[in-house]
């Protein structure tokens, strides 16, 4: 007796085209395949409920008959729907194997390469610099624990000594999977015989040691940022290429200067006289101190910039960002009576209001 509705179980409608009824068997059958889910009852009969409604409606006759009786079987007679169940054997038809070996031929192998060579697996490893390496770049050297090839073995994560009879294909070089059909055994590559495992790294073909590297950080790095040093990450299992090693860097702070994308800020005090008259100041820079002017009638919050003096680009256009200084005026003190006439008498001749473009006294 059928199972269920056969465009229901697959999930398209009546009328689905023969290309979606193949692309919903697809996705159906690589979810409940047997293989994906060993020792599960319930998706093996999924499994078979989908094939079942697959192998009838991927045939154009078998489908005409389903689509008018209700359901089919090969024992139907011409007059009418017979109720002989569903042969699960018939996976043996061409379309259906054809569709087998597409989908799930890699499957089988997926299972079979849990000693197949593996990359190593990348490595991220923190470096705290400070402000001004960021700015200019440097090399250095970090120490790191990486796995390496075994030297005992060469990498292989095969041990010197007899071999011994293959276990999973019995000594014969083949395997056969689930629905039919071999291949090549692939834990001994065919042979049928299989190489005891390395006793210095338990057949992994990597082990474990602490190694010192040299690294260069290039220059406009910031807090956070990624520099990959390609094959320095673990090596790869059974010879396979190792992985890549990235520095995250961390950047300290600076006591003067701060950084926005590729552009340096920072605030510098300048006097009374400074402002009102003019002068010639030294400022910090990553580069160092440079002597900058203050034109006459400078006001508090200014800002002049310098160009080129910021952080190099990391897109390596050869460009660099600029700095800005920006100046705040700061109060005389008062340190005797000498200076507080001064401020008197120079109130007394210049009897400006600040506030007088706002209404106030």
């Amino acid at each position: 007796m059928p199972t269920g509705d056969y465009y229901k179980i697959l999930g398209v409608n009546r009328d689905a085209k023969p290309e979606d009824i193949k692309k919903a068997y697809r996705r159906l059958a690589r979810k409940h395949h047997p293989d994906v889910n060993p020792n599960d009852r319930a998706a093996e009969e999924r499994f078979k409920s989908v094939s079942e409604a697959f192998e009838v409606l991927s045939d154009p006759r078998k489908r005409e008959i389903y689509d008018r009786y209700g359901h089919y079987s090969d024992q139907m007679p011409p007059g009418g729907p017979a109720s002989q169940p569903f042969d699960f054997a018939s996976f043996g038809a061409a379309g259906l194997r054809d569709v087998f070996s597409e989908i799930f031929g890699n499957i089988r192998s997926q299972t079979q390469t849990k000693k197949q060579p593996e990359r190593g697996a990348d490595i991220e490893q923190a470096l705290a610099i400070s402000f001004e390496d960021a700015v200019r770049g440097l090399t250095t050297k970090v120490t790191l624990t990486r796995n390496e090839s075994c030297s005992s073995c060469e990498g292989t994560g095969e041990g010197k000594g007899e071999q011994t009879t293959c276990s999973s294909c019995k000594g014969t070089g083949q395997t056969t999977g689930r629905f039919g059909g071999s291949g090549r055994c692939s834990q001994c590559a065919g042979k049928g015989k299989v190489a005891p495992p390395c006793s210095a790294c338990r057949g992994r073909g990597v082990t474990a040691k602490e190694q010192t590297i040299q690294i260069r950080v290039p220059a406009g790095v910031a807090t956070g940022s990624r520099v990959k040093v390609p094959g320095k990450g673990h090596a790869g299992m059974r010879s396979a290429a190792a992985g890549d090693l990235y520095i995250v860097t961390n950047v300290g702070p600076h006591p003067h200067l701060t950084r926005q994308g590729d552009n340096i800020y920072c605030s510098v005090p300048i006097t009374v006289p400074e402002a009102a008259l003019g002068a010639r100041i030294e400022v910090p820079t990553v580069d160092g101190k440079m002597v900058i002017r203050i034109p006459p009638g400078t006001q508090s919050g200014q800002k002049f910039r310098l160009r080129e003096r910021g952080v190099p680009s990391l897109r390596g256009s050869g460009m660099r960002g600029d700095q800005y200084v920006e100046v705040k005026i700061t109060l005389p003190k008062i340190i005797g009576e000498e200076t507080k006439d001064l401020l008197l008498k120079y109130a007394r001749h210049n009897p400006e209001n600040p506030r007088a473009d706002m209404g106030l006294d």
